[in-house]
């Protein structure tokens, strides 16, 4: 069909009236965009020339995606540490602001899972599924925002839940030399959590990759894994990503406390975390201190433990328990950053490596360990048969002490000293063994009422074993204690009796004579 000429104008009219209007509605927007370019490359920092508008611990992206945080502004240059695989990049390199906060991905998908610092995992399971992140430097709850410490966190170890308790919102130390149990404690403690709707999250700082996976290999072999979330920065990682691993854990931790669940976080450990934030600060021209040191090293720390707390009920309720744990030289706790914590924390547990090489384990030095805030939550069957355990306890090992010398002692005094072996002996417990506030509380009040005095110490776990299974025939007293009411004297003397049955076939006939 041929079209006329009126009518193949009237269309080109109207395809360029269209385009006209196409073009007006299209218009490119100039937006203005800063951009540097890489001076210098260090080992896990980089200098910038350029960015005037840049801010403090801004995201910046260098070259082809490495990420780096904005650590130091300066007036000629601008000091980033690098968070991720910085060997492409060179001097010259661009660099571009982001004009965000380095943030997290959050959520209950990372429960089960093992993540870096930034959320990207590092188990076979693909991308955690999050729709909501949170910045990793978050402001600690306000004052009037928390509420006291009430709800005990059961660590399931007897030493510590009986003398040296922890609450729920708590930050308590653990300290001690190399290869003294440390960890252990950390791990028994979160595996002790399974059942009581606490999530838990392991932050390893600095670690080896053999260690950080023996630790996961345990979580998953005592079905701990399911409520757990590890966050790994190894030890072969940029300094960068081990500085910001606490705080990344803190924040994908704080997503679970404001909705009002019970979280728990091990810092594995904080030594590590000082140590690379030393090695930046010094690559970045930052004047040294105390042990090399920058001066704001408490600071680091203190930020970052503040944000361990119970929530009031008006902000959900919530709490977040923090166990850091650091490294000692050869037992020297007025060093630098062991001051620094303990200062900062609300109790320490120190592990002696004395009590270790002589298989006490776990080594808990009972005289240089204390909780300042767990006593006030702790159950009250546990102060009803252990109040004075802790006193009598470190009587006993002064008293240890001056035996040694020769001295002729009275039969009082070996009674005592008698007595205080069987309870160090009961204090010892294997890892990974984690025993219930009942079965605690009825082992105690056994040994503190003289009934394991006349059993042998190779016998003392099998007439421990003997005990606990004699609570199978008491539920109620089981149930008094768990709910957190007080034993009342008659429960305390049925205790008592089936603590004594059960013993009684480890002690021989002469010995159950004297007993009755």
């Amino acid at each position: 069909m041929n079209r006329t000429p009126e009518s193949l104008t009237a269309a080109l009219d109207a395809a360029m009236a269209t385009l006209d209007e196409a073009v007006a509605g299209g218009k490119a927007r100039l937006t203005p965009e800063e951009i540097g370019h890489i001076t210098y490359i260090g080992k896990g920092i980089a200098l910038i020339d350029g960015l005037p508008g840049v801010r403090s611990e801004e995201l910046l992206m260098l070259g082809d995606g490495v990420q780096g945080l904005v650590f130091n502004i300066d007036p000629e240059q601008v000091g980033v540490i690098l968070l991720g695989d910085y060997g492409a990049l060179g001097a010259g390199d661009l660099v571009r602001r982001s004009g965000e906060v380095l943030a997290v991905p959050v959520g209950e998908d990372l429960l089960g899972r093992v993540v870096d610092p930034l959320g990207r995992p590092r188990d076979s399971r693909g991308e955690p599924v999050c729709h909501e992140r949170l910045p990793v430097e978050r402001p600690a709850a306000e004052v009037m925002d928390r509420a006291p410490v009430t709800v005990p966190l059961a660590t399931g170890i007897k030493v510590i839940d009986a003398l040296i308790p922890i609450g729920r919102g708590q930050r308590e130390l653990i300290l001690g030399d190399r290869q003294t149990g440390k960890s252990a404690i950390a791990i028994d403690t979160i595996v002790n959590q399974r059942g009581k709707d606490v999530v838990c999250i392991y932050c390893a700082i600095g670690q080896r990759s053999s260690s950080i996976a023996r630790v996961i290999e345990q979580l998953q072999r005592h079905g701990a894994l399911d409520y757990t979330l590890v966050v790994v920065a190894e030890g072969d990682d940029p300094p960068g990503l081990q500085y910001i691993a606490p705080y990344a854990a803190t924040s994908m931790g704080e997503f679970f406390m404001e909705q009002g669940r019970d979280v728990l976080v091990v810092y594995d450990d904080l030594t590590q975390h000082a140590r690379a934030y030393r090695e930046l600060s010094l690559l970045l021209r930052r004047p040294p201190g105390r042990e090399a040191f920058p001066g704001d090293i408490f600071y680091l720390h203190s930020r970052l433990l503040e944000r361990s707390t119970h929530l009031r009920p008006e902000r959900g309720g919530g709490s977040l328990t923090a166990l850091p744990i650091i490294e000692t030289e050869a037992q020297n706790l007025s060093a630098y950053i062991p001051t620094n914590l303990i200062s900062i924390t609300d109790g320490q547990i120190y592990l002696s490596p004395q009590l270790f090489q002589k298989g006490l384990l776990p080594p808990v030095e009972v005289g240089k360990s204390v909780s300042r805030v767990g006593g006030k939550t702790q159950l009250p069957a546990y102060r009803a048969v252990a109040s004075d355990l802790k006193l009598s306890y470190a009587q006993f090992e002064e008293l240890e002490i001056f035996s040694r010398f020769g001295t002729r002692l009275d039969d009082e005094t070996r009674r005592t000293l008698e007595r205080g072996r069987k309870v160090r002996g009961i204090l010892k417990q294997p890892q990974l063994s984690p025993l219930s506030p009942a079965e605690q509380v009825m082992v105690l009040y056994a040994v503190t009422q003289g009934l394991f005095d006349a059993v042998p110490e190779p016998e003392l776990s099998q007439a421990e074993a003997a005990v606990v299974a004699a609570l199978g025939i008491l539920p109620d007293i089981v149930r008094t204690i768990e709910q957190g009411e007080t034993l009342k004297p008659e429960a305390l003397e049925a205790l008592l009796a089936a603590a004594r049955k059960a013993v009684s076939p480890l002690l021989g006939p002469e010995k159950v004579a004297d007993d009755h």
